[in-house]
Formats: C-alpha cells, sequence, structure tokens
C-alpha cells in the first residue's frame, strides 16, 4: 500500500464513530471544564462566581454508568466575584475560608441514570471541614475523537443545589442568599494514568506537609 493510502486510511479511522469502549478514565480539562456558581445578593439579582478545579479524574462508560467514579479538588482561594476586593472577602473565613484548607473535594458514590443520557452523580462533598452528601443531576454531551490534540473527549452539564450552612457558612444571611445554586460544564480528556497521576500528587503534598 502507497504511503498517501496509509495515511488516508489512519485519518478514516480516527474519524470514525468509535465502537462501544469499556469504562475508560479521564484527567480534567482545566481550559473547559468551570464551575459557576449563583446566590442571591438581598433580592436585587443573583450573584455570580467561579471555581476552577484544581487537579482530579474520573470514569466513565457511556455504555454502563454504574462504573462511573469521580474524584476531584476545587480551588477555592481561586475564586473569581469579577472584582478583586469581592474575590478576597469570598476566599475569606465568613465564607470559604480557603487560607484554612485550600480546596473543596468531591468523591462520587453512584449513578442513577434518569434517562438515554440524563442522570443524578451521587457523592460526598467536604468543605470546610463538613462532608456532606450531595446529589448533582447531570446530562451528558458527547464522547468523541478529536482530531485537535488527538485525543477522546467527554463532556458532561450538572446542575444543583447546595444549602451553604450545611458546611457552616452562615455569614451575613440576611444580605446574601442560603441557597447556592451550582452549574457545572465538565470536560475531560482520556488518560489512562489519570488516575495515578492524582495519587502521586497527593502523596507528594502530603510529604510536603509533614515536613514542614
Amino acid at each position: 500500500m502507497r504511503p498517501y493510502a496509509v495515511l488516508a486510511c489512519l485519518a478514516l479511522l480516527a474519524l470514525a464513530p468509535r465502537a462501544h469502549a469499556a469504562a475508560a478514565t479521564y484527567r480534567f480539562d482545566p481550559v473547559h471544564s468551570q464551575i459557576t456558581f449563583f446566590v442571591d445578593h438581598d433580592g436585587y439579582s443573583d450573584a455570580s462566581g467561579q471555581l476552577h478545579i484544581a487537579r482530579g479524574w474520573f470514569r466513565f462508560d457511556p455504555g454502563d454508568w454504574s462504573t462511573a467514579k469521580v474524584v476531584t479538588d476545587i480551588d477555592l482561594a481561586g475564586v473569581d466575584m469579577g472584582d478583586r476586593d469581592w474575590n478576597r472577602v469570598v476566599a475569606g473565613s465568613d465564607f470559604l475560608a480557603a487560607q484554612a484548607q485550600p480546596y473543596a473535594h468531591f468523591v462520587s458514590g453512584e449513578v442513577e441514570k434518569t434517562g438515554a443520557d440524563t442522570g443524578i452523580l451521587f457523592g460526598q462533598l467536604t468543605l470546610r471541614g463538613h462532608t456532606v452528601g450531595i446529589a448533582f443531576p447531570f446530562r451528558f454531551n458527547r464522547r468523541a475523537f478529536t482530531l485537535y490534540g488527538l485525543h477522546t473527549v467527554a463532556g458532561f452539564t450538572g446542575l444543583a443545589t447546595l444549602d451553604r450552612k450545611d458546611f457552616g457558612i452562615d455569614a451575613y444571611t440576611k444580605v446574601v442568599g442560603v441557597e447556592v445554586k451550582v452549574l457545572l460544564e465538565i470536560e475531560g480528556i482520556e488518560d489512562s494514568g489519570a488516575e495515578q497521576a492524582y495519587d502521586r500528587q497527593i502523596a507528594r503534598e502530603t510529604v510536603h506537609a509533614d515536613q514542614k
């Protein structure tokens, strides 16, 4: 077979729909993964802010959602309210307390499939030393191979409502709402070593903390 014919075959294979695959592991794509939260501001509007995923991985099989797993840490110090002064306030001790505990930690449990491409992800969220069970209704958007970077990407959209008092965040309840809506737009890049890379990073940080 001539070289150009080989290349053409490879290109067609890359573009062709993939057959059902077993559960794959993904690392979070920080560029295309956002956590946006909304909270009432004294009845005037819902103020919004963004948090970013610091590290983590997830496992997902489009054909068997029961094998799904998510482990992730969310950067609290980098909260973005669109204003530097408000960033400091929200990251401070009255709200996220990022100086004491710089990450929120989420570990999933089971997944309940509610439709062809929808489900509910159950898990435990630890924030400010409080661990609370939460449920995220979500939609599986798509999984596909992309020629931009030559990797497989899986994408999801989730929406949940949290009570900030559950995490000990009870400051300024007369002007800042207690109910917090959380919108997640998530993309992951298939990476068989993502779980091990996360474990190594946690181990290094634990050793570094013990040496201080």
